[in-house]
């Protein structure tokens, strides 16, 4: 019994590699022959192909950088505002130019919001492993 699983694996394992060295190989398929391999032609820009050089003074037709180019791409250009969002910025009015550098001014009115907000700002900066609860008393 055992000579005869033997033998029929060995005449298994033969076939199976008489198959690999044929032609065509198991599934039949050809190897290509490297002697019939040739060399495709270069690429050229067709004939018909109308750019043409920008004029000297003329303006380039990509302005803007590439962020706003990215923007531009994405979103599309400025859209028209919707009667409820012009309604809303007319009644909330224009900002004066100079507000940024006129806040600090000493003559500046500002409206006092306690002591708490003030200790906020005047907390010094860090992720708070050093601070301690201060308690009113």
């Amino acid at each position: 019994m055992r000579k005869t699983a033997t033998i029929i694996l060995l005449g298994a394992a033969s076939t199976v590699l008489a198959a690999c060295g044929s032609s065509g190989g198991i599934l039949g398929r050809e190897r290509p022959d490297e002697f019939a391999v040739q060399r495709q032609a270069p690429l050229v820009v067709p004939p018909d192909f109308n750019l043409v050089p920008p004029a000297p003074g003329a303006p380039r037709p990509s302005e803007g950088t590439a962020s706003e180019q990215a923007l531009e791409a994405l979103f599309g250009g400025p859209a028209p505002r919707s009667g409820v969002e012009t309604s809303a910025l007319d009644r909330a009015g224009v900002a004066a130019p100079g507000i940024r550098s006129s806040v600090g001014d000493p003559q500046t009115n500002t409206v006092a919001k306690g002591r708490v907000t003030r200790d906020i700002i005047a907390a010094p900066e860090g992720d708070g492993q050093n601070s301690q609860a201060i308690i009113p008393g």
